[in-house]
């Protein structure tokens, strides 16, 4: 199968990857376990500058390489911030009059949905400061008290609207739109909704550490399993739990190996920018996962509790139990220590 690269969108949210061990399982049940009707089928490739594997039991083999491309290709179009000639690009460009998209509608509606329930800590106007701190594709500026306040300015939500006809208002020109933190894991719905309208049951896509599992591994008649990387391990990979995935989604986030490095005066800046203060967030989570039904949704709540304290993502969390979530972070006492919902601790295999 041909490698088909997206290198135009890069996501300025690094993530702590998420490993799916179906494919070491599989050569064992492959050769030593009766799969029934259920046939392998897999396409792995690059795409929205990172990569992805889809794996799918069926009763037939399955090449679904055009219909794949053809999903990444559309949402580069919609929403890269690294191709000057998508929709985001223009809109960030002062184009006041292009129609958007229904993909747009639906990440800028859910974003709406997602800034209001964490109180503004989940923000893709965030843009500006993504790319004055280093992170994004616009010019990184060398930046103090003075500049952070100004860009603030053109950071906030609640400053843009989206009219029925699907034309994006922003109440300042400036305000740049920044969907990476939501995008990659809307992708994988869109994926997930190309199988499912193929009648397809039984399947796990990875973009990026980004999943959704469907169904069950059939080969070895149980649930996918997943396996999350320690965050305390800067070289290497060690799995720090593994769990079970059945008709959910899981998305991660982390800062622990991504971050810029000041090369004049040696600073760290870690890429969890707060949009409350226009800074980087240095703060004491190290990681998180978040499981939900749909990935977009996963995704962006994942980037909002590496922003927020670890306490108002519990209360968020409390109230909003169609989420759930596994946070690794640094005690009062300079602990490593972690935080589990009740029903993501019964998916971990123990």
């Amino acid at each position: 199968m041909k490698l088909i690269l997206y290198n135009m969108m890069v996501f300025s949210k690094f993530r702590i990857k998420v490993l799916y061990l179906f494919l070491l399982g599989t050569v064992i049940a492959s050769c030593g376990l009766d799969s029934g009707t259920y046939v392998k089928s897999t396409h792995f490739g690059g795409a929205l500058g990172t990569s992805y594997s889809i794996t799918i039991l069926y009763p037939e083999t399955i090449n679904l390489e055009r219909e794949i491309d053809s999903v990444f290709r559309v949402i580069n179009h919609s929403m890269s911030t690294y191709l000057p000639d998508s929709d985001i690009s223009k809109i960030n460009q002062g184009d006041s009059i292009i129609v958007v998209d229904k993909m747009f509608r639906d990440v800028f509606e859910l974003s709406k949905e997602v800034y209001s329930n964490t109180n503004g800590y989940f923000d893709p106007t965030v843009g500006a400061l993504v790319n004055a701190w280093g992170f994004g594709p616009g010019k990184q500026l060398a930046l103090d008290s003075t500049k952070v306040d100004s860009i603030l300015q053109f950071v906030g939500f609640d400053k843009v609207r989206l009219t029925e006809e699907g034309r994006v208002i922003k109440n300042d020109s400036r305000i740049f739109f920044d969907f990476n933190a939501i995008a990659k894991g809307y992708a994988i719905d869109r994926l997930a909704e190309l199988l499912d309208q193929k009648d397809i049951e039984n399947y796990l896509i990875e973009v990026g550490g980004e999943i959704i599992a469907k169904g069950e591994n059939k080969l070895k008649q149980k649930s996918w399993i997943v396996g999350i990387d320690d965050p305390q391990i800067e070289e290497g990979r060690r799995l720090k739990l593994t769990l079970q995935l059945r008709d959910n989604a899981m998305a991660s986030s982390g800062n622990y190996r991504k971050f810029r490095v000041d090369s004049i005066t040696g600073k760290k800046y870690v890429h969890t920018i707060d949009p409350k203060t226009g800074y980087t967030r240095d703060a004491n989570i190290l990681a998180v996962s978040v499981i939900a039904k749909n990935c977009a949704k996963a995704d962006a709540y994942a980037t909002a509790f590496m922003a927020m304290e670890l306490s108002e993502s519990i209360k968020l969390l409390d109230s909003h139990k169609e989420l759930d979530a596994y946070i690794i972070y640094i005690d009062e006492i300079g602990e490593v220590t972690e935080f589990m919902t009740p029903e993501f601790k019964k998916l971990v295999v123990y």
